[in-house]
């Protein structure tokens, strides 16, 4: 990892570009406003869809340049730079194609299309080596780059919640800035560019193509979508987690060591421990997921699970 220690030059977010009728009508994205200055987009949109759902119709978009009180998983509290991250909701209530509501059950899968989506956008637009990490992580190199929250909404007429899918990606931070070793950012990765308008504009045409063609399986993760494998099989493909030993610290100081072997049909993660057994670990359930070594084989507890990276 290259160091940068002084601070980048932190352009504005180009508001023509997002406000783009024809990028965003090739989306199906029906509104998309930028804040200057929030305290957390996620709670800006929950909000909305409470107080005037009308207002914020699927694939609503909220990006801002500053949030003063981000929070993650676990209720991790979170804070960048201004103009150093794209901080970036969504409104999302997925029908199929005949506009029946997706079962609930279903919406696990949200954040792991969104963490797909991500990682196709750095790679393709930013060319980095990005990869997945259950639950809600992208790492470049082993390190955190990004971090994504799903959150429900209230109870809708429609009989279904709204999901507000919150999403950072770590862009111009500097070594310094990380908020943990852990972590990374596109700058410090040799990107072939660091422009937030290219990335979160590769981000969301990504996750619009994958979102809509999730919903039009009836949000079955098995189904071929976009034109190739299920959401399942690029999950696992992708998924740095798999086929290594692993420590689940659960709620309760319930602790799991076992070896991650596959995903089952809700997105659980499928942990085998030494005695055969196998687990199911939701990402609900989980409170660290670090790989995992015995004493004494030189292995250390080497993972990720602390870095903060917008929604972590």
């Amino acid at each position: 990892m290259e160091t940068a220690q002084e601070t980048p030059d932190r352009p504005p977010l180009d508001l023509s570009a997002l406000s783009d009728e024809a990028f965003l009508s090739a989306n199906g994205i029906p509104r998309l406003t930028v804040l200057e200055s929030t305290g957390s987009t996620n709670a800006d949109l929950l909000r909305g869809v409470t107080e005037d759902p009308g207002a914020w119709p699927d694939l609503s978009v909220l990006t801002a340049e500053y949030q003063s009180d981000a929070r993650g998983r676990l209720d991790r509290r979170w804070e960048a730079p201004a103009r150093s991250s794209v901080s970036v909701s969504l409104v999302l209530l997925p029908v199929n194609g005949a506009g029946r509501p997706l079962p609930t059950h279903r919406y696990s899968w949200l954040s792991l299309l969104a963490a797909l989506a991500l990682r196709e956008a750095l790679t393709e637009t930013a060319g980095l080596p990005a990869e997945l990490k259950w639950p809600n992580d992208v790492l470049v190199r082993g390190r955190k780059i990004a971090g994504i929250l799903a959150q429900l909404g209230p109870l809708g007429a429609g009989g279904a919640p709204p999901v507000i899918l919150g999403t950072g990606l770590n862009v111009t931070l500097t070594e310094p800035e990380l908020p943990v070793p852990t972590a990374t950012s596109v700058l410090l990765e040799n990107p072939d560019t660091v422009d937030r308008t290219e990335l979160l504009k590769s981000y969301l045409s990504r996750f619009a193509t994958l979102y809509r063609s999730f919903c039009n399986a009836d949000g079955d993760p098995t189904a071929g979508m976009a034109g190739g494998p299920s959401l399942h099989k690029r999950v696992e493909h992708l998924l740095s987690t798999l086929g290594k030993q692993v420590r689940a610290q659960l709620p309760g100081d319930h602790e799991i060591i076992g070896h991650a072997t596959r995903l089952d049909e809700y997105g659980s993660l499928l942990v085998v421990d030494a005695a055969g057994h196998e687990h199911v670990v939701t990402a609900g359930d989980v409170v660290h997921l670090r790989p995992w070594n015995p004493a004494g084989t030189g292995g250390q507890d080497a993972g990720s699970g602390g870095a903060e990276s917008g929604y972590a």
